[in-house]
């Protein structure tokens, strides 16, 4: 093999390994867009609520409805703080559980 053939095989590879060390730690969210608030409480089956890891570094809430239809909600506005805080008071309720890797899920 030519060394020009070798040069571009290891600047390839260099340029795959630098793409790859882009994508660091926290920036592997599952919510990518967010809604502010919930139209229809009613409709909501489960909230899981994820807690900042290694992985992503935010609080992320998964919202799932009735329809099967999933979306994250902004844990930075004033209506999803409220009922943040009302699934932490039904916490210690029958109605929420605690899975092992920490996430809160709350059913309505």
């Amino acid at each position: 093999m030519s060394s020009i053939i070798k040069l571009f095989l290891l600047l390839a590879a260099m340029v795959c390994i630098s793409k790859a060390q882009q994508n660091e730690a926290g920036q592997h969210c599952l919510c990518q867009r967010f809604r502010d608030k919930i139209s229809s409480k009613s409709e909501v089956k489960d909230i899981q609520i994820y807690p900042a890891t290694s992985f992503c570094s935010k609080v992320e809430i998964v919202v799932t409805v009735n329809s099967g239809l999933r979306f994250c909600l902004n844990p930075a506005t004033p209506a999803v703080k409220k009922l943040l805080t009302r699934i932490m008071k039904q916490k210690t309720s029958p109605t929420s559980t605690s899975s092992p890797d920490r996430t809160q899920t709350a059913h309505f």
